[in-house]
C-alpha cells in the first residue's frame, strides 16, 4: 500500500515538474479557497451596539447634584461635607424613579439651604455605583445625619411624606425649654414621647446626650412612620414635671399604663439599649398602614390579628390634621380605663377575648408569642381554672408548651345590663367590657382610595373620612353612616347582638337591557329581584372561572325564551365571585340553581344536584314548585296552556330524534371501527413488506458500492495500461527512427566501400 502511494506521489511530482504552470494555478486556487473560509468562519464579531452615554436625570435649575455617570466617590465626598444629605439612587428607565423625580425636585427646592441632595445613576454599566451597590429595586433613598447612616426611606415617595421625614432626621431631638412645651409634647395623640434630661453645665455636650441623639436616629431607622418622638430637657425645674431629678435620665410617657424611667441599674445607657427599651414598653393605640404596591401583604397581616377599624382620611404630614386628632382621641378613650400595671397593655402582640357566665376575660400574647387562636384559648382556659368567678384579677400566664411565650390575662365580672349597659354614652374603657376588641388603623385616602372603593366607599372623594370595621374571622365588614358618630358606631359593633348591617360589595348598578333574556343580578338588585312577590324567580349561581357554569348558558337561554312573554317567571343569574349576598342566600358550590316561588319566598327550593341540568328537567322542576300555573295570568289562559303543551311536545320530539340520531351514530361508529381495524392490519402487513424491501435495498446499495469500487479500480488500471502503452508506442517509434537511422548509416557505409 505504501509503495503504491509513493508511486502515485512520484508520478504526480513528475507531472507537475513537466507542467509548472499547472502547479502554480493549483496553488493559487487553493489559497483563494482557504482565505475566504478563514475570514468567514473566524471569531464572531460583536454586533451589539454600545450603550449610549447617560444624560442628566434632573434639570440643571433644580438644586440636586446629578451624578449621572455613577460617580460614587464624588457622592461620598458630598455626603461627608454636609450635615444632612439625601442620596437618591435611580435607574433612568425605571418608571418608579421617573414618578418620584418631581416629588424629589419639590422637596429639594424647599430644603436646599439645609440639606444636600445628591442623585446617583446606579444603572450605568461603567459607573462605580453599579459595581459596588446591589440594589434590586429603584429608587432607593438614603438619608444621612452627619456620619450616621444610611437611614433608608421606606414611606411613599410623595413630597409631603419625604419632606416630613427629612425634617425629622434633620431635627431628631426637640428642645423643651418650658413646662408648657413639655405638656404639649407629651399630649400629642399620634406619637408617643420620650424625654431625656441632661445637664450642660459641666460639659458643652455630655456623653449621655450623644447616646440619646443616636438612639433617636436609630428609632428613625427602625420605624419610618416615626411613631415615637424624642425630646431634650436641660432645665431641672422642667424635668421635675416628669419626675426626673438625676442627670442623663430618660423618661417614657405612657397614657394607658404608668410611665417609665430608663432603668440604668439594670441596663447600660447605650443607644441600642435605649431604643430597644422604648419599643418594648411603648403603647400603640393607632397604627398607620402604608401598603407599598397592589400586592402588599401588610394589610392582610394586620387584619388577621382580629377586628380592625380602618379610617381613610386625607393626610398631610406637614400640617396638623383635626380629623386625625379626633380619631386618635377616640382610640385612646377606647383603650383607657383597663387597669394599671397588671392590666392588659397595648404593647402585647395579639389578644383573645372569652365571655363566660359571670365574667369576661382578655388574654394577650407577648410580642414574641404566637397568634394562634387555639393556643390562646387553651392558655386562657388554664388561667380561668385558678381565678375566682366573680372577682377582678389580672396576671401573667406561662405557656406549658412553649416556655419562651409569655401571656397577660385580665378578667372582670360581667355586669348585668340593667346595672351597667354596654351601650352607654361613653366608650371609655370599652375594650375591657367586650369580646370584640378593635384595633385602630389609619390610611391615607389620597394614596389608598382604590382600596376604600373596594370596601364600599363612594367614587368621588370627600374631605370627610371613610371609616369601616373589618372582621376577617366572620367575613364581615361594616360602614359608618353619615348620620352616626364614631363612638356610636364602635358601641354598636361591640354589643353581643350588633344592630349593624353587613356591607355587601358587588358590581356597579347596571342599566336594564330589554334585549337580555336572562336578568343579571348584582348585590344592589338582588333583594329587589328575588323578593318580588309578584313573580317566580329561577336563579343561577355562577362564577367567571367555572367551566360548568358556562356550559349551562344555552340551557338557560332556551328556558328564558320559553318564559319570555306573560309567564310571571324571571330567569336570572348572579356572579357570586363579584357580588356579596346575604348569608341566608349563599350556596356552598357553583353552579347551583334555586327557585323562589311568588308569595312563598321563604320556601325556596334547590335544583337536585344528581339530576342532569337539561331543559325538560328544569321545566319539570319549575312547574312542580310553582305556586300557580304559568298560564293562570290575565287573558289567554287556554291559549298559553296549549302553547306550553305544544312546546313540551316539540321538546319531546326533539329528544326522540336525538336518541335515534345517537343510535344511528353508534352504528356508524361501529362500522368505522371495523374498517379501521381492517386498515390497521393491512398497514401492519405493508409495514413488514416495506421493511423487507428496505433490507433488500440496503443489500443492493452495498453491492452497488462494491461493484462501483471494483469498476473504478479497473478503470484506473486500464488508464495505467493505456499510459504505459502510450509510452511504449513512443519508445517504439523512437526505436524505429533509430533503427532507420542505423540502417541508413549502414547503407551509406556499404556504398562508400
Amino acid at each position: 500500500m505504501l509503495r503504491r502511494v509513493r508511486a502515485e506521489l512520484r508520478q504526480a511530482a513528475d507531472q507537475m515538474a513537466r507542467r509548472p504552470d499547472l502547479c502554480c494555478g493549483a496553488i493559487a486556487l487553493t489559497c483563494a479557497l482557504i482565505l475566504p473560509i478563514t475570514f468567514t468562519c473566524g471569531p464572531v464579531k460583536n454586533v451589539v451596539a454600545a450603550a449610549r452615554t447617560p444624560v442628566r436625570f434632573f434639570p440643571e435649575e433644580v438644586p440636586v447634584v446629578d451624578l449621572f455617570l455613577g460617580q460614587l466617590d464624588e457622592a461620598d465626598q458630598l455626603r461627608e461635607d454636609a450635615d444632612v444629605s439625601v442620596m437618591f439612587y435611580y435607574a433612568p428607565w425605571c418608571a418608579h424613579s421617573i414618578t418620584a423625580r418631581p416629588h424629589v425636585q419639590r422637596v429639594a427646592l424647599r430644603l436646599a439651604q439645609q440639606v444636600q441632595f445628591v442623585a446617583v445613576n446606579c444603572w450605568w454599566h461603567y459607573g462605580k455605583c453599579r459595581k459596588q451597590k446591589r440594589f434590586f429595586q429603584y429608587p432607593i433613598i438614603h438619608v444621612y445625619y452627619r456620619s450616621f447612616g444610611p437611614i433608608e426611606y421606606r414611606a411613599p415617595v410623595h413630597s409631603e411624606y419625604l419632606e416630613s421625614f427629612i425634617q425629622r432626621v434633620s431635627r431628631p431631638l426637640t428642645y423643651l425649654p418650658t413646662q408648657t412645651a413639655l405638656h404639649t409634647f407629651l399630649n400629642h395623640y399620634q406619637q408617643q414621647g420620650v424625654v431625656g434630661y441632661f445637664e450642660f453645665n459641666s460639659s458643652p455636650q455630655p456623653a449621655g446626650y450623644l447616646v440619646f441623639l443616636i438612639s433617636a436616629l436609630i428609632a428613625l431607622k427602625r420605624d419610618h412612620q416615626v411613631a415615637v418622638r424624642f425630646a431634650v430637657v436641660t432645665n431641672q425645674a422642667v424635668a421635675e414635671g416628669v419626675s426626673l431629678t438625676e442627670d442623663e435620665s430618660v423618661y417614657l410617657h405612657r397614657r394607658l399604663n404608668s410611665s417609665l424611667v430608663f432603668p440604668r441599674t439594670h441596663r447600660n445607657l447605650t443607644a441600642e439599649a435605649v431604643c430597644d427599651w422604648v419599643y418594648e414598653n411603648r403603647e400603640s393605640v393607632v397604627h398607620w398602614i402604608q401598603p407599598m404596591g397592589a400586592k402588599s401583604y401588610l394589610l392582610e397581616e394586620e387584619l388577621l390579628k382580629g377586628p380592625a377599624l380602618l379610617t381613610f382620611l386625607p393626610h398631610n404630614p406637614l400640617q396638623t390634621n383635626q380629623l386625625l386628632t379626633q380619631v386618635s382621641e377616640v382610640a385612646l378613650r377606647y383603650h383607657s380605663g383597663c387597669g394599671s400595671e397588671g392590666g392588659v397593655s397595648a404593647v402585647w402582640g395579639c389578644c383573645w377575648s372569652l365571655q363566660g357566665r359571670a365574667n369576661v376575660c382578655e388574654l394577650c400574647s407577648s410580642p414574641s408569642g404566637m397568634c394562634l387562636v387555639r393556643e390562646l384559648q387553651a392558655v386562657l382556659d388554664l388561667y380561668l381554672r385558678h381565678v375566682p368567678v366573680s372577682s377582678t384579677s389580672c396576671g401573667h400566664v406561662q405557656n406549658s408548651y412553649s416556655p419562651y411565650s409569655r401571656y397577660s390575662a385580665c378578667c372582670r365580672p360581667l355586669q348585668k345590663p340593667e346595672r351597667r349597659p354596654l351601650l352607654d354614652d361613653s366608650i371609655t374603657g370599652l375594650q375591657c367590657r367586650t369580646n370584640k376588641t378593635l384595633r385602630f388603623y389609619l390610611l391615607d385616602s389620597e394614596l389608598n382610595w382604590h382600596l376604600a372603593r373596594r370596601l364600599g366607599a363612594p367614587a368621588a372623594r370627600s374631605a370627610l373620612p371613610f371609616i369601616t370595621i373589618i372582621n376577617l374571622r366572620d367575613e364581615t365588614h361594616y360602614l359608618l353612616n353619615d348620620t352616626d358618630s364614631l363612638e356610636r358606631f364602635i358601641q354598636n359593633f361591640s354589643v353581643p347582638y350588633s344592630p349593624l348591617h353587613r356591607q355587601l360589595i358587588g358590581q356597579e348598578k347596571q342599566q336594564h337591557r330589554s334585549q337580555s333574556l336572562i336578568q343579571e343580578v348584582t348585590s344592589h338588585s338582588f333583594l329587589d329581584t328575588v323578593t318580588d312577590s309578584q313573580r317566580d324567580v329561577v336563579l343561577l349561581y355562577y362564577t367567571g372561572w367555572c367551566g360548568f357554569c358556562t356550559a349551562l348558558n344555552h340551557v338557560f337561554l332556551r328556558l328564558a325564551r320559553l318564559f319570555q312573554e306573560n309567564s310571571g317567571v324571571t330567569v336570572a343569574r348572579v356572579n357570586v365571585a363579584l357580588n356579596d349576598l346575604p348569608w341566608e342566600f349563599m350556596v356552598d358550590h357553583v353552579p347551583s340553581i334555586l327557585f323562589f316561588p311568588r308569595h312563598r319566598k321563604q320556601m325556596s327550593v334547590k335544583f337536585p344536584e344528581n339530576t342532569p341540568v337539561t331543559l325538560p328537567n328544569l321545566l319539570r322542576f319549575i312547574l312542580q314548585h310553582m305556586s300557580h300555573a304559568p298560564w293562570a295570568g290575565s287573558g289567554g289562559g287556554a291559549g298559553s296552556k296549549s302553547l306550553l303543551e305544544a312546546e313540551l311536545q316539540v321538546l319531546q320530539q326533539e329528544v326522540s330524534s336525538l336518541q335515534r340520531a345517537r343510535e344511528l351514530l353508534s352504528h356508524q361508529l361501529a362500522v368505522l371501527w371495523r374498517e379501521n381495524r381492517h386498515l390497521t392490519l393491512q398497514t401492519h402487513a405493508l409495514e413488514s413488506q416495506n421493511a423487507e424491501l428496505q433490507a433488500q435495498s440496503g443489500r443492493l446499495e452495498t453491492l452497488y458500492r462494491e461493484k462501483t469500487r471494483q469498476l473504478s479500480d479497473t478503470v484506473q488500471r486500464l488508464q495505467e495500461l493505456a499510459d504505459a502503452s502510450e509510452e511504449l508506442l513512443k519508445e517504439n517509434s523512437l526505436l524505429k527512427v533509430l533503427l532507420d537511422a542505423l540502417r541508413e548509416t549502414d547503407r551509406d557505409a556499404q556504398t562508400d566501400r
